[in-house]
């Protein structure tokens, strides 16, 4: 059972820390992370990730109070002026949770009894991040395979974005980047380029023969993939679009690739 909630007045409470700065990025990153809102905050309590604590105003106490009631946690409750004070902006949704990252799995461990990967070069933006998990989920993704130029998917927005969804859909960062695709080619992956490349085959075409494991790799708006993911890639593909249109938002370009998969 969670203890009872302890107010905080004072926004230099050194027992809300986890929760200073929420703006900047790299201040949890090798440690801790933050789930911000009441539907990802009930995601977290679900998933493996350790909760150290929460913080509140009192109007979302009572709608989280039942889930909170089921886990041994630290419940702060501050109201809101209070609580933008210690994030530094305004916390509208008046819900925050802190919690630990996890170790992350190997790529052969996360990709052995996968079936369907999703893999990202070079995505910084931390919007199209969480749109790419929730995704991921929705059409039952096994996994996300992340280069190092990839932003950082258990960024607070990131975590909102998604929906939670990154809570539950496995991912790891690969180095040496990019013969990880090589090495899913070769573990019996089809390995689909997305690109908007004319010679690049339409997905459609391609769904029947992708096989029972697919890896989906996607790259960044405007630049898109490297030479080398596309070189390691085992075929290219595109979502064929309407004259003068050259590509799509990375995520909804995602969306529309991962749906014409899971048709087959």
């Amino acid at each position: 059972m969670t203890a009872e909630p302890v107010t905080v007045a004072d926004p230099d409470d050194p027992r809300v820390a986890d929760y200073l700065r929420l703006t900047d990025a790299a201040a949890r990153a090798e440690h801790l992370f933050i789930a911000e809102g009441t539907l990802v905050i009930r995601q977290l309590l679900a998933s493996p990730y350790p909760v150290r604590s929460v913080l509140l105003t009192p109007a979302r106490l009572n709608d989280l109070r039942s889930d909170l009631s089921q886990h041994d946690l630290s419940v702060f409750l501050a109201e809101q002026p209070v609580m933008n004070a210690i994030a530094g902006f305004d916390i509208h949704r008046g819900a925050v949770a802190a919690a630990e990252r996890l170790p992350l799995p190997t790529v052969a461990d996360l990709a052995a009894g996968a079936g369907r990967l999703v893999v990202a070069e070079a995505i910084t933006d931390h919007e199209n991040m969480g749109a790419l998990f929730r995704n991921a989920a929705a059409f039952g993704v096994d996994g996300l395979l992340l280069d190092r130029q990839c932003c950082d998917p258990l960024y607070r927005r990131a975590v909102r974005v998604s929906m939670g969804h990154v809570l539950r859909v496995p991912f790891t960062r690969v180095d040496g980047w990019p013969g990880p695709l090589a090495d899913l080619g070769r573990a019996g992956f089809t390995v689909l380029a997305l690109t908007p490349a004319a010679d690049a085959e339409p997905i459609d075409s391609v769904v029947a023969e992708a096989g029972e494991r697919w890896a989906l790799v996607v790259g960044t708006e405007g630049a898109g993939l490297s030479e080398g993911a596309m070189a390691a890639a085992t075929r290219r593909v595109r979502i064929p679009m309407a004259a003068g249109v050259d590509s799509l938002n990375v995520a909804t370009a995602a969306a529309i690739a991962l749906f014409a998969l899971s048709r087959r």
